[in-house]
């Protein structure tokens, strides 16, 4: 089946949701149209010219990025400067250009959890708070014979998700009673007539972002021209999305075997650290990308050491004094492995949704080349 813009992005936000993106941020429809075919997929972690020239040799329809090439507001497209002759092209060539930006850095499997994981790291949680998901209880009444069929309904919506568990819920039956008023067409009973009938009262739990499909489904599925339901705002929370990740190495090692481990698995030439290169390091932060914001916060929570990238001067300073070390590994040097996986999830997803379109990978040029 022919893909289009949309379904991309429907891949995408369906694992990094825009509600988790920042709200400096400008993640989402760049240029384009949602409703144009894809049949080719160009993911970088920038748009610039040497991505749309890419793009074009390769005839891609659609570039997903991680930085968003409209972030500040523009006043004019003049196409003798550099971003209106950019933006100039990607319309000429009829090219789609989405971003998936803070909302991928903060998702579940999002781009720092892949960074703890890809430099070693284990038991890994987030970093701070963040995010967290509102969590809701929905109860429904449903006769006893199409119990199965609505809660099965619900379920493949998203709700009853618990930790590491799926399709949680619970029910109990007893004996639910109405009478059909004038002008109703009831599944059950006469007009006029009371009617008792043995049904289960069904629960679940649900994050909000859920809710509205997760009710559509349930009312589809149930089989009374009116249904009863409660929802309840829980007071507890649900899940926490943050824009960085905390996690153990398997053992010990010094700052500076830490740095070789980051650089060989990250692919990098080089990278900066600031600390005592034979202290041990146990407990890591992780922020990709811009990170000296969290210094305090990962100090705060035991670590021993930061992975991110932009470190400046005074800020390896405040993480010395504060007992932190610290890893610069480079903002391109955190983020580029995000091309490859959003590629692999792009492709895993197409293939099950019998989806005709490929993802291709493009790394590009660090701006900053070291001599």
């Amino acid at each position: 089946m022919l893909a289009r813009v949309k379904d991309m992005v429907e891949i995408i936000e369906g694992h990094f949701p825009l509600r988790l993106a920042e709200k400096w941020d400008n993640a989402g429809l760049q240029v384009g149209s949602l409703q144009y075919p894809v049949r080719r997929v160009l993911v970088a972690l920038d748009m610039d010219q040497e991505v749309l020239r890419y793009a074009r040799e390769h005839e891609a329809d659609m570039v997903i990025t991680h930085h968003p090439l409209l972030f500040n507001g523009l006043k004019s497209i003049n196409y003798d400067q550099a971003a209106g002759s950019l933006i100039k092209g990607i319309v000429e060539a009829g090219i789609t250009v989405y971003a998936a930006h803070t909302n991928l850095d903060a998702g579940e499997r999002g781009l720092n959890q892949i960074l703890a994981e890809r430099i070693g790291l284990g038991n890994i949680k987030p970093l701070d708070q963040g995010r967290t998901e509102a969590l809701y209880k929905l109860v429904v009444y449903v006769p006893s014979d199409h119990e199965k069929t609505v809660r099965c309904a619900m379920m493949e919506a998203g709700a009853g998700h618990i930790g590491k568990y799926s399709d949680c819920s619970f029910r109990v039956k007893g004996t639910g009673s109405f009478r059909p008023l004038t002008g109703s067409t009831p599944f059950i009973g006469q007009e006029g007539i009371l009617q008792e009938v043995e049904e289960y009262r069904l629960e679940t739990l649900l994050p909000q972002a859920r809710l509205d499909q997760v009710l559509s489904s349930m009312l589809r599925a149930h089989p009374y021209e009116e249904a009863a339901y409660d929802i309840f705002r829980l007071e507890r929370t649900g899940q926490v999305f943050s824009l960085g990740r905390i996690g153990q190495l398997t053992e010990a090692v010094s700052l500076k075997e830490l740095g070789e481990q980051v650089k060989t698995r990250l692919g990098l030439r080089n990278l900066r650290i600031a600390g005592d290169m034979s202290q041990s390091i146990k407990k890591v932060a992780v922020v990709s990308g811009a990170g000296a914001g969290f210094i305090k916060t990962a100090r705060n929570r035991g670590c021993d050491a930061l992975v991110t990238g932009d470190l400046k001067y005074h800020e390896a300073r405040e993480a010395l004094d504060l007992g932190l070390a610290v890893i610069d590994a480079g903002h391109q040097g955190t983020e580029q492995i995000m091309s490859s996986y959003i590629c692999s999830l792009l492709q895993d997803a197409a293939r099950q949704m019998e989806l005709q379109v490929e993802a291709i990978s493009f790394l590009n040029q660090d701006c900053m080349v070291v001599i």
